[in-house]
């Protein structure tokens, strides 16, 4: 009795070899077509990347103006009357998971600023003298024109910094050694002046003094009125949601949280019509690079007839011919999509370097850019490749 033949397994190295053998022989065409793909991956990541790039230095000046900063301030008591914070709101806020920094600032009741002790008590200008905690100044992204600080030693001595407009209008251009102002009933050096804050435009015409002080020389109750909250720009609403609770548990209702700014709702927008525009054009570049690796494989079976015929004479499956065609078509859409990835890469990376910008190139780009070729051409190459198998030896090996 005669045993029945079975043909031989193709290992995984087979497969690739094999497949391998076909972009070698017509080295042209397939560089031609790999470079179809390139281009359209290439076009679709440099987009994506100079975007994203572009996204990170409009973030970084977006978070200069504040877009994830809130206010805390007490509202109103329901009988009437103006509500209080309680002392441990700032600890309480801090708690916050996406809370990044979070500073305060306290007012002086009664408490007015004068350039000396002889000007009249109403001739006050509008000043106010407001209890300052150390991280206030890194919180509200505000600088100094001159001197300096508070720090951990002058917070608990009679030191002052003054505000842009406060400064302005008691006469004082740069803070001095001798330089005093007249604040609650008391003597104050002055040693810093603020440049204007842009993101609170209230300190501006305040006079700030340490924590310390305020409680020791001015009687101030340690009361917050106005906490400042850094957080997470994705966390931006989620935290609102829960500041007013947070900072006073037993009447949140007596708490008001400013609204999250404009230029973050608006990034938001801005954000997810790019990503819809980036989608399509990837779409785009993809399926064009598809419809290049589907002619190329479905030419390489006309041509190769001869060759498909040959082989399954010689004992190869419909299996192993539909295999090696196949791999083919994924060798070639992966070869297009590394190095389009590649050439993205290098576009985006010498334009942000021309604007000053960040090179920011997502992951899910690269990974999903070279996924996607693959999942294109094994799209592509299927029908050439069961075309192929369908050939039978005597069919393919009587065409010239």
């Amino acid at each position: 009795m005669t045993a029945a033949l079975t043909p031989a397994r193709l290992r995984p190295d087979d497969v690739v070899r094999v497949g391998g053998a076909g972009l070698r022989t017509r080295p042209l065409r397939a560089f031609l077509s790999a470079l179809g793909i390139a281009i359209g991956i290439a076009a679709m990541l440099a987009v994506v990347g100079i975007s994203s790039s572009s996204s990170a230095q409009l973030d970084r000046q977006l978070a200069a103006l504040g877009t994830n900063l809130l206010t805390v301030t007490p509202g109103e008591k329901m009988g009437g009357g103006d509500a209080t914070l309680p002392v441990e709101a700032v600890p309480m806020i801090a708690r916050i998971g996406p809370v990044t920094s979070v500073a305060a600032t306290g007012k002086v009741s009664g408490a007015k600023v004068y350039r000396s002790d002889r000007i009249p008590a109403a001739q006050s200008g509008g000043l106010t003298v407001l209890a300052a905690r150390l991280n206030l100044l890194g919180t509200v992204a505000a600088t100094l024109s001159g001197g300096t600080w508070l720090n951990a030693a002058t917070e608990r001595y009679p030191a002052v910094v003054l505000g842009a407009s406060a400064a302005r209008r008691l006469g004082i251009g740069a803070p001095g050694q001798d330089i005093q102002v007249y604040a609650g009933g008391r003597w104050f050096t002055v040693v810093g002046v603020l440049d204007p804050v842009a993101l609170a435009p209230e300190l501006d015409s305040a006079a700030l003094i340490g924590w310390p002080a305020a409680q020791d020389r001015l009687g101030f109750d340690g009361h917050p009125t106005t906490v400042y909250t850094r957080t997470q720009d994705s966390a931006v609403h989620a935290v609102r949601a829960v500041l007013a609770a947070t900072a006073n548990p037993r009447a949140p209702y007596e708490v008001k949280v400013s609204r999250p700014s404009d230029a973050l709702a608006a990034r938001e927008a801005s954000n997810r019509a790019f990503t819809g525009l980036l989608l399509g054009l990837g779409a785009v570049a993809l399926l064009v690079g598809g419809v290049g690796v589907a002619n190329t494989m479905v030419i390489s079976v006309l041509e190769r007839r001869a060759e498909i015929g040959l082989r399954r004479s010689l004992g190869a499956t419909r299996g192993q011919i539909r295999l090696q065609f196949l791999a083919e078509s994924l060798l070639l859409s992966a070869l297009g999509g590394v190095g389009g990835v590649l050439v993205g890469v290098a576009v985006t990376a010498g334009y942000a370097a021309t604007q000053s910008w960040p090179a920011v190139v997502p992951g899910w780009a690269t990974v999903g850019g070279v996924g996607a070729t693959v999942l294109i051409g094994a799209v592509a190459g299927l029908y050439p490749a069961v075309r192929a198998a369908r050939l039978s030896p005597t069919e393919a090996l009587a065409t010239p």
